[in-house]
């Protein structure tokens, strides 16, 4: 442990000894921010041969100059402080090792009083997705993106079923995997299973199995996903897409734990954890009538929203970055700044799948190791994707007050961002509520 400054308060030594308790690196801090101890996992990890007692931490974390709620993002020790319980949020530090996401949980300790003394910072590196291009798994480090990944990191070690929602390509399935890889499961089986497409009879044969003589073709016994997927995680895709007689089964199987096979009369024991997803609203389903409510209600108790690629737009080189070196290794790929204006300004209805499909073409249509804009679709360069507010924001020439000026750009950069305010605030480096601030005056 580093020696405590002279200027800093006096520790009981039973409170810097909680700190080597923790594996995962600990440090004790005061209400402004300030580092008071820190554990040797702390100090290997962040210490870059500095003294890190009476440093902020979000000085050695994130290199910032202000707290993290004034940098756009969620602030622990200050949820702590208002709440007076424990608090966890998701947030990306920079590490010797590169940039990590970072699971903090921060806990207030009390003095005999019963007031807020100190705090304890525990941060565990989150294992579910990369921060850097990565070879496999998610890829991300957006304020939306990390706000899945929270939720991620919270469902995943229970038996909670998890319900994903999100539109076509955002990546279901690898979140799916992401939860059964972080889940008391992990060693057995992910068996997913495409909803869409399966009638009624096929459906059931193929979820339950089948006796040999259930019916015509079924010349031996099969046994079916719920069967395979036992100790392990079962992932329904598309569940909005499973035909209405076929619901009242699955709800009794969930409810139950026990199902028997086509043909069968021998009731069987289920062993699985039931990961769903779908892009279909399923609340107005079930208002239509074409969808249980029951199984909604059983399926649904935690949601995970999965955001649009358009709703990412600080992760888009990254993505482009980890695409191009899984698709093409062994080329040093890259994007000149007109290939990549026409994706920063294109809406990607695929999302990340369609960013796939348009590098796998670029890469074949490229003879060199640099992509140009002609190497794109022509639904990337058309005019009609240009955001609207592309104008110059005062003519060449012009003298202008500088407070008009910045009222100007923010709507000019407000008109193009296609994120939310938080994460504008965040790009602006100012913080959203003098982002809101600022934007009054134009409205």
């Amino acid at each position: 442990m580093k020696p405590t400054p002279p200027h800093s308060p006096a520790i009981p030594e039973q409170v810097r000894e909680l700190l080597d308790l923790y594996q995962d690196p600990a440090i004790l801090l005061s209400q402004d921010y300030r580092i008071l101890a820190a554990n040797p996992a702390y100090c290997r990890l962040y210490g870059e041969q500095q003294p890190l007692t009476d440093r902020h931490c979000y000085e050695v974390s994130h290199h910032y100059s202000v707290p993290c709620d004034q940098a756009g993002e969620s602030c622990p020790l200050k949820d702590s402080l208002a709440s007076g319980q424990r608090e966890r949020v998701l947030h990306v530090h920079h590490t010797p090792r590169g940039d990590e996401h970072v699971d903090v949980e921060t806990r207030p300790i009390r003095d005999d009083q019963g007031g807020i003394a100190y705090f304890v910072e525990i941060m565990r590196q989150a294992q579910v997705a990369s921060a850097s291009p990565s070879e496999r798994g998610l890829v991300g480090r957006s304020p939306a993106f990390n706000h899945m990944l929270e939720l991620i990191q919270r469902v995943a070690p229970s038996e909670t079923t998890a319900l994903l929602l999100g539109e076509t390509g955002t990546g279901k399935e690898l979140v799916a995997q992401a939860i059964h890889d972080q889940s008391a499961r992990h060693d057995g089986p992910f068996v997913p299973v495409e909803c869409s497409g399966l009638t009624e009879t096929l459906f059931e044969s193929e979820l339950f199995g089948h006796e040999k003589g259930a019916f015509t073709g079924a010349n031996q016994r099969k046994p079916g996903l719920v069967e395979a997927a036992r100790g392990g995680t079962l992932f329904l895709d598309e569940v909005g897409d499973i035909p209405l007689s076929m619901q009242v089964k699955l709800l009794r199987l969930l409810e139950t734990g026990t199902y028997r096979r086509v043909g069968g009369v021998e009731t069987l024991k289920a062993d699985f954890r039931l990961v769903c997803a779908t892009h279909r609203g399923l609340k107005e389903m079930v208002t239509d009538g074409r969808f249980r409510a029951d199984l909604y209600y059983r399926i649904g108790s935690f949601p995970v929203a999965l955001p649009p690629l358009r709703e990412r737009p600080q992760d888009l080189p990254l993505l482009i970055e980890t695409v191009l070196q899984r698709l093409a290794p062994d080329r040093p790929l890259t994007l000149d700044a007109g290939a990549l204006a026409c994706l920063r300004r294109y809406r990607f209805p695929g999302n990340v799948r369609e960013l796939r499909n348009i590098l796998e073409r670029a890469i074949l249509l490229a003879d060199g190791d640099v992509i140009t804009s002609r190497h794109l679709p022509e639904d990337c360069r058309s005019d009609s994707d240009v955001d609207q507010g592309s104008a110059p924001i005062f003519a060449e020439g012009d003298i202008i007050p500088l407070q008009e000026l910045e009222t100007r750009y923010l709507q000019q950069v407000t008109a193009r961002f296609v994120g939310d305010r938080r994460e504008l605030a965040a790009r602006l480096g100012i913080s959203e509520r003098t982002l809101y601030r600022k934007l009054k005056p134009a409205r």
